[in-house]
């Protein structure tokens, strides 16, 4: 009875509210403050989840998961440890790599570079370099690995091919150290290593985006095995690809620390975990300042509620005198003060959700229409604004704009409490 009661007057209350000048304003105010940070917060949320599940799928679908480099000696007999790796549940495939830094030289133009000798069908397992190829086939790279004076063919990045001017099937040199031989096979270097020269050929360019297109080369395993006076079947380290890219370290370290070789052990987030560390240091800032601005919001529910007991001091004292009880007058005005919150969650999770759900189409559209570029794909690992809408996110957004607004409704309505019927009727 109680209940109801309050839910009669508090309707009451709110429908004669409407049009009443000041309050009225002040009213409109919390319900489109709330409405509009809770709107941003979603979206913002939704941004912040997007940018992680690129990460996810689009950066680390190129990037080894992690990796083990052999310290002393070579990995020998790698088939045997891939097929060992690849036992572990958490793991979906391994591949052998053999990682140099070297120059590479076409004409009068020189460029440092990052080289990766990778098996061509495993490497397919671990990374999905071979989807961004702009020209040329990354199978090339295995052709004529097995003869005597092959041609190195080489995929690279479309930085590197920019930087050097080369094109499709253009021959220039690969310059790596003597050193690197000596460091592999565990001896000691010179102190002035000569750089040995390479003859090698452009069968395929990619174009990912970021650092990788300025400094990656690619070539057989076969190739780089002989570059470095390996033996066959001995590689430099085991490129791992995992099922839960954010359990990496551990998986990592696990298999490592079964490994028969002593290993340097290396993940994703050592190179690149600062990126996610940022998404979830910027997605944490944005949550504290978008739950503010609602705070704020929810605020002008106590002003708002302060003019309305002020305004209702007669109908409170008749109440009183008639034996309601404190619950009934203070669930009449936290109701009427609930609405606000209420309309305002409604309007603001409705645009939220349709404005998260459409923002790359949204941001694209805002691109084309004045000519600008927001994310360039030769900076950042992806050109286009990424959305994910989480039910979650939407959840714990409405449930803490809900009970700031519940929260703001206490004060006033338990000073609706303290009028004194006597004092209200006697100035009447």
């Amino acid at each position: 009875m109680n209940k109801s009661l309050s839910l009669f007057l508090g309707l009451r209350y709110v429908r004669s509210r409407n049009g009443k000048g000041f309050s009225s304003f002040i009213s409109a105010s919390s319900t489109i403050g709330i409405a509009l940070g809770v709107m941003v917060l979603i979206i913002v949320l939704s941004a912040m989840n997007g940018f992680e599940r690129a990460l996810a799928q689009h950066l680390l679908s190129v990037i080894p998961h992690g990796e083990l480099i052999a310290i002393n000696t070579p990995i020998d007999k790698w088939q045997k440890h891939v097929a060992k790796i690849q036992q572990h549940p958490q793991v979906i495939a391994a591949a052998p790599v053999i990682k140099l830094t070297g120059m590479m030289q076409h004409g009068s133009e020189i460029k440092a570079v990052a080289v990766r000798g990778v098996d061509v069908k495993l490497e397919q397992q671990v990374s999905t370099i071979a989807d961004y190829m702009i020209a040329g086939s990354w199978q090339a790279i295995g052709d004529n690995e097995n003869s005597e004076n092959p041609v190195v063919g080489v995929v690279i990045g479309s930085g590197v091919a920019k930087k050097l001017d080369l094109e499709l099937g253009d021959s220039l040199q690969l310059l790596l150290s003597s050193a690197v031989n000596q460091k592999i096979n565990n001896q000691a270097s010179v102190k002035f290593p000569v750089p040995v020269k390479h003859q090698v050929k452009v069968v395929g360019i990619f174009k990912f985006g970021g650092t990788m297109d300025e400094i990656s080369v690619y070539l057989s395993l076969a190739h780089a095995e002989k570059m470095v006076n390996l033996e066959r079947g001995q590689v430099q380290g085991i490129r791992i690809k995992v099922a839960n890219v954010f359990q990496s370290p551990e998986v990592i370290r696990d298999i490592a620390y079964s490994f028969d070789t002593y290993v340097a052990i290396q993940d994703w987030t050592q190179e690149n975990g600062h990126i996610f560390n940022d998404i979830q240091l910027v997605r944490l800032v944005m949550f504290i300042v978008l739950v503010l601005v609602i705070a704020v919001a929810s605020f002008n529910i106590v002003s708002t509620l302060i003019m309305a007991v002020n305004e209702k001091k007669g109908d409170i004292a008749i109440l009183k005198t008639m034996g309601a009880e404190a619950s009934v007058i203070m669930g009449t005005f936290m109701f009427q003060g609930l609405v606000n919150g209420v309309v305002g969650c409604l309007v603001g999770t409705i645009l939220g959700i349709a404005i998260s759900l459409n923002l790359t189409d949204i941001v694209i559209a805002v691109e084309t229409f004045f000519n600008v570029k927001m994310l360039s794909g030769d900076v950042y690992f992806i050109d286009f604004l990424p959305t994910h809408l989480s039910q979650n996110d939407v959840v714990a957004t409405v449930v803490t704009a809900l009970t700031m607004s519940l929260l703001a409704t206490l004060y006033p309505a338990w000073q609706a409490t303290k009028v004194q019927p006597a004092q209200v009727l006697g100035q009447m």
